[in-house]
């Protein structure tokens, strides 16, 4: 099972795919103690804080925190041997944020927590439980552990202490030997996501294996050839299982898909393979959910916090009665104000329910581009609006709808339970302005890229550029915590026409920022890795990088060939690498040696493209085309 996100649109409805298991709560290294409450942890980290020279207690620095959340992702998986802990019947306890995961002998239970009191009290939240039974199995497999870790599980639950269970060992690996005659099961993964492999050894057949699905209301496959299972309000998705044999070394893929057996049974169907070497079965699940009413609806961006939990926004058409968008009591806005509104809902971390879901916009059309989530869980959402009657607060930067007759960009910041706004600003001039991406850094300071066609854009004092430059501009701005205020905000383009796609933070603060851009006199700096504009009036990518004040660039380049390209995502590691990915028509785009794909595909449409640059902004890590002969566009990474 591997956890996959997935945010895209359909003409009627938005819909959104979750992996179940979005994080796992045992720390490799750590020491756990569950309190009386069930489902309360706490943890002690003595490799992350320390003692400063009065003895207070030294949290990890933004750099440090970054680095141990990229680690703690790579960590194994833990499954905790049951002790006493559990029902008797459970070999195998694994915990995360959202799901409990049980391993008996003959069945693998699923339990997915919902909303209400979930960060307090999990085991007590279960949602929906799925319990996948192994028909025909040994009746008694032989169930062991491999690779134990580091990290202990202590139990202090009640006052008797003969319950507590202490020392409780954790492991990377559980197998089921022999769980069919010649198939062993195994289950592994890392801390953020969860596999299973069917092991089927020589000259066994694979058509012994099946499963049966308990707490699902159907059981289907799609013409995809992905499992489906309606529970909960829901769908559960196994996706089309991989299938593979090793042969020198390398992986080679067998042809097979899902085969119904009964109405809540399935099997797998194979094409022909050697049956002389071990053959694996890989089946991939995940949760996903449609979101919308019965008209149009587009999910524009998604973030994800600590937890799990994911917040979208997008925006929403209401033509017809009755408003059917789904809302939950007591958000910010339950009413549907325009043509077109904006959304923020957030979900939890198994997909199976709205945390909040409210709408966000006026009597004209907004919608929302892009989202971010600070630490404390409230989401930062800014995107375009028409409505002079967009909700802003009381102190906010600008009140006032700017533009005359079109759009201005908006910056809105929502309490962690989405009933309220903590401030919402309008941000713009005369002419058109549209927020695009946004990003929030430890203090709380949000930091908006976007374009703007107006000349008297609002600008700071000693920021980069405050002189408007073209056709349309982007624009970098940095709001102060409370959004009353701008730190720094500055013009960002040449004499054609500029769009800011998308913004991201290091662990520093310096803002990097992709787009596209038309402009020949586009702002580069000396050294950069392309300092000239490659398609003569037409758009190339651009990679900036900014300082810390928002006074001058780091570096800034342009990415791209002879034909259009459109930078479209940007991240950035702990090193100061910058990932991008975009769209290009380009034969000619920059490429690595050794790089995937080097030579375009473009036949129909453009291809998608990959490229990381290292810290400085001066060469190309790796650069590589993603595509085939039809249409591709990368959109985000």
């Amino acid at each position: 099972m591997t956890m996959k996100r997935i945010l895209g649109w359909t003409s009627r409805k938005s819909f959104l795919s979750l992996g179940l298991l979005l994080s796992i709560s045992a720390w490799g290294g750590a020491m756990w103690n569950r309190s009386q409450r069930p489902g309360h942890q706490t943890a002690r980290l003595p490799d992350i804080v320390g003692q400063t020279s009065d003895g207070t207690t030294a949290l990890p620095d933004t750099a440090t925190k970054a680095r141990l959340n990229e680690l703690y992702g790579q960590l194994p998986l833990s499954f905790e041997a049951n002790v006493g802990q559990t029902d008797p019947r459970v070999d195998f306890i694994s915990r995360g944020s959202g799901y409990t995961l049980l391993l008996t002998p003959r069945e693998a239970v699923l339990a997915l927590h919902t909303a209400g009191d979930a960060q307090d009290d999990r085991e007590s939240a279960v949602g929906v439980t799925l319990r996948m039974q192994f028909v025909g199995s040994e009746v008694k497999p032989k169930v062991t552990a491999q690779e134990e870790l580091p990290g202990k599980v202590n139990y202090f639950i009640g006052s008797d202490p003969r319950r507590w269970r202490s020392g409780v060992s954790t492991y990377a690996k559980v197998t089921y030997q022999n769980l069919y005659t010649g198939v062993d099961l195994v289950y592994y993964g890392n801390q953020r996501q969860l596999e299973y492999d069917f092991v089927v050894r020589p000259g066994t057949d694979p058509n012994i294996i099946a499963l049966s699905f308990e707490g699902a209301d159907q059981l289907k496959v799609d013409a995809q050839g992905e499992l489906v299972l309606q529970a909960g309000g829901g769908e559960v998705r196994q996706r089309k299982p991989l299938i593979y044999q090793e042969v020198d070394g390398v992986r080679r893929e067998v042809a097979g898909s899902y085969k119904l057996k009964d109405r809540n049974t399935v099997g797998f169907e194979l094409a022909d393979y050697d049956a002389s070497r071990p053959l694996v079965i890989d089946p991939v699940l995940v949760y996903s959910t449609f979101l919308g009413g019965s008209t149009d609806d587009e999910g524009r961006d998604i973030v994800v916090d600590a937890l799990g939990n994911a917040y979208v926004t997008g925006s929403t058409q209401q033509l017809i009665f009755p408003i059917d968008f789904p809302t939950t009591a007591g958000a910010f806005d339950t009413t549907h104000n325009g043509s077109h509104d904006a959304f923020v809902t957030k979900l939890n971390p198994a997909g199976s329910a709205l945390v909040y879901s409210t709408f966000l916009g006026g009597s004209n059309d907004d919608g929302g581009r892009g989202i971010a989530v600070d630490t404390s869980g409230s989401a930062y959402v800014t995107g375009i609006t028409g409505s002079p009657n967009f909700p802003t607060t009381v102190g906010a930067f600008d009140t006032t709808l700017n533009s005359l007759g079109t759009f201005d960009a908006f910056v809105t910041k929502l309490n962690p339970s989405g009933s309220a706004l903590v401030y919402s600003t309008f941000l713009g001039g005369v002419i058109t302005e549209s927020g695009s991406g946004i990003a929030v850094d430890t203090s709380g300071s949000a930091y908006v890229t976007g374009d703007t066609g107006s000349n008297n854009f609002p600008t700071t004092v000693g920021a980069f550029d405050t002189t408007y430059n073209g056709d349309a501009d982007t624009f970098v701005t940095k709001f102060n915590p409370a959004g009353s205020a701008l730190e720094y905000s500055t013009f960002l383009g040449g004499f054609d026409t500029d769009f800011g796609t998308a913004i991201v933070l290091d662990t520093f603060g310096s803002a990097y920022v992709t787009g596209f851009t038309g402009s020949g006199n586009y702002p580069t700096t000396v050294g950069a890795f392309d300092t000239t504009q490659n398609g003569e009036f037409r758009f190339d990518a651009f990679v900036t990088k900014l300082n810390l004040s928002g006074s001058a660039l780091v570096y800034s380049t342009f990415l791209g060939g002879t034909g259009p390209e459109f930078g479209e995502g940007i991240a950035v590691d702990t090193s100061g690498s910058a990932y991008v990915i975009g769209t290009t028509s380009s034969t000619d785009f920059p490429t690595t040696v050794g790089a995937f794909d080097t030579t375009a595909n473009i036949v129909v449409g453009p291809d998608a493209f990959v490229t990381k640059l290292n810290p400085s902004g001066s060469t190309l890590v790796y650069s590589t085309y993603l595509g085939g002969s039809e249409l591709e566009e990368g959109n985000d990474i």
